[in-house]
């Protein structure tokens, strides 16, 4: 087993604190060491992969509440519509409608987040303002009622220059600051997914409710 079990209490101890919610990245894990942190009372896990999580879901307690955290393609969503918790990574209208649709053949509502592209990195998927502001506009009119977009999710840079990652998640809240005032009505949309092993504590100081950690409970990946 690799769970590092104290650093991982630790880290629980400290969000917390901050009423922040941890989602454990078990991308590439065994079941041995999700099982493990679930018995240590983890219930929020992030895979990147449908066929992965799939196999994972089948296997592992039914109370796990699952959260696809990885690029997702508009073919895949029909395989985890039954199960998934939260879906992180909703860049498109496309998809969007997608989910919506396989969400009510599973008589389900499926929580979203919309992803927006912060990072200075061209490889990073996720919304401009621009389209984040065209993409929430559209989501109002078409009403779609088996699809809940409950906040915002992003990537900062993967660099050492830590003022340049506090600028992007200051920049990923004041968005996130503007479209929620804007979605007064609807108190559902409260999470600002960003943060990770490297850089999650400054994600928690510039207003993260929602962090994404895998290596540093898990341990390295292969």
């Amino acid at each position: 087993m690799s769970v590092e079990r104290e650093r991982y209490q630790g880290i629980v101890k400290e969000l917390d604190l901050t009423n922040t919610k941890l989602v454990a990245v078990s991308k590439t894990k065994p079941i041995a060491d999700i099982q493990a942190l679930y018995d240590l009372g983890q219930r929020d896990f992030g895979e990147n992969y449908v066929q992965e999580l799939t196999g994972k879901a089948a296997q592992l307690p039914a109370d796990i509440r699952w959260h696809f955290i990885g690029h997702l393609q508009s073919n895949k969503v029909k395989y985890i519509a039954p199960f998934v918790h939260l879906i992180q990574v909703v860049d498109s209208l496309k998809l969007l409608q997608e989910i919506n649709k396989q969400a009510l053949k599973s008589n389900r509502i499926i929580g979203c987040l919309l992803q927006v592209h912060i990072a200075k990195e061209e490889t990073k998927f996720g919304l401009d303002e621009k389209e984040l502001d065209e993409l929430m506009n559209q989501i109002e009119k078409l009403q779609l009622i088996n699809v809940r977009v409950t906040g915002l999710m992003g990537m900062a840079s993967f660099s050492e220059d830590m003022n340049l990652v506090r600028s992007e998640f200051k920049s990923l809240k004041a968005t996130f600051d503007k479209h929620a005032a804007l979605a007064i009505h609807d108190s559902r949309f409260t999470t600002l997914s960003m943060g990770m092993s490297s850089d999650y504590k400054l994600a928690v100081e510039e207003g993260s409710n929602m962090v994404r950690i895998g290596s540093l409970i898990f341990g390295e990946r292969n």
